[in-house]
């Protein structure tokens, strides 16, 4: 019989909540292209200063959005940015 490989399978908590702010952030993008706005502008403007208001509540955007840490989104944007 031959052998077989086992392989573990290993998750990293911090992938796992990067491809959730992914997730969270597409939709938040889709809501805000379906409602006529620019989206990089609203996101960075809310971003930059914090103020909900700069997202819609189309869709529960500004929800989703309220769910993320600015602060961690910055730092997967960064890190994203340099391919770190």
């Amino acid at each position: 019989m031959a052998e077989q490989k086992q392989q573990t399978l290993t998750f990293s908590l911090q992938e796992t909540k990067e491809l959730e702010m992914k997730k969270a952030l597409q939709e938040v993008y889709a809501a805000l292209t379906e409602k006529g706005y620019n989206p990089i502008n609203q996101i960075v403007g809310y971003i930059l200063s914090s103020d909900p208001t700069y997202i819609t509540n189309y869709k529960n955007a500004r929800g989703v959005i309220r769910r993320i840490d600015i602060d961690d989104l910055l730092n997967a944007l960064v890190r994203n940015y340099l391919g770190l």
